[in-house]
């Protein structure tokens, strides 16, 4: 019975046969990893990396939309020191909304933190407007500012006279910067919740027994436990107001406002290097300038960082 057993049962010399195979597998295949990035690889590559190099490029040469390129040199990058276009380009990337996107949020996120009946309902509707299309979120305020809009339409009826929202330099670029303030508050504020729940609690109790009140234990607890935070939303909020393009080209139109005051640097690309006359060199000029100063803001975050870790 015992020999029948041992004649049925796998011998532990069987056992160990399989087991070189799947080694012998893994070291006959060293290059299975690349077989799982190669796809992402070569998206990565084909959609960024490529692109990019391309771009740095073309910077260099006078290419139009129709016509090979020749080398210019830094001939591109010497007319923007003087074209006002992209002075003013920058004027308007620069005066975004940046500080009311870092205060704002954390004043919201410190109301929607309290249990209050129906705080549900408002952190939804708060965050509603991030998941919204850009294009539609511009088109509502369109027809909420234009001259025939709901607001002049209740100023009207107030008999407070009609403003000019949408025609006016400095009163477009406000409209502008109250678009992407309302678009992007929801998402700082789940960013300043994430950071409001490591702050420890006894940190306030302690300052309530002190006699302190609700203002002074924002700016002594709260604004210091988040105060990294309060940069890296500032460095995306930067990063971010370099990038607009729909809010304004909705609200102000493809001329950028009224002889194009209110274009930014990504409308002055769009301007530039498209058309059948476009400049693509001196609008890849553009935009390597525009990813040199976002690179630069990157590197002033993570120096920052780093001293406030120290």
């Amino acid at each position: 019975m015992s020999r029948l057993i041992r004649t049925h049962l796998p011998s532990s010399s069987r056992i160990r046969t399989h087991l070189p195979s799947s080694r012998r597998i893994r070291t006959h295949l060293p290059s299975s990893p690349w077989l799982f990035l190669g796809p992402g690889l070569l998206i990565v590559g084909g959609f960024s990396l490529y692109p990019f190099v391309s771009t740095v490029i073309s910077s260099f040469t006078d290419e139009r939309t129709l016509i090979d390129g020749q080398y210019v040199g830094g001939a591109n990058y010497q007319e923007l020191i003087h074209d006002d276009m992209f002075w003013t380009g920058l004027r308007n990337s620069v005066l975004g909304a940046v500080p009311l996107l870092v205060v704002l949020p954390l004043l919201l996120a410190l109301l929607v933190q309290r249990h209050l009946p129906g705080i549900t309902f408002f952190r939804s509707a708060f965050y509603t407007p991030v998941v919204a299309s850009v294009v539609v979120v511009g088109l509502i305020w369109v027809w909420m500012l234009d001259d025939r809009g709901l607001v002049n339409s209740v100023l009207g009826a107030l008999g407070l006279g009609r403003v000019s929202f949408l025609s006016d330099q400095w009163l477009l670029l406000l409209s502008a910067m109250l678009v992407t303030v309302w678009k992007g508050l929801g998402y700082y504020m789940i960013i300043y919740l994430a950071a409001l729940t490591n702050v420890p609690r006894e940190l306030h109790e302690a300052c309530a027994v002190d006699g302190a009140g609700a203002v002074r234990r924002f700016f002594t607890v709260t604004v210091p436990a988040v105060r990294s935070t309060m940069v890296l939303v500032a460095a995306l909020s930067s990063v971010n107001a370099f990038k607009v393009f729909s809010e304004v080209y909705l609200l102000a139109g493809p001329g950028g406002g009224p002889g194009g005051a209110d274009t930014t640097l990504v409308m002055l690309v769009q301007q530039v290097g498209t058309g059948l006359s476009g400049r693509v060199g001196y609008a890849s000029a553009i935009s390597v300038v525009v990813f040199v100063i976002t690179l630069g803001l990157m590197l002033l975050v993570l120096r920052a960082n780093r001293k406030e870790d120290a």
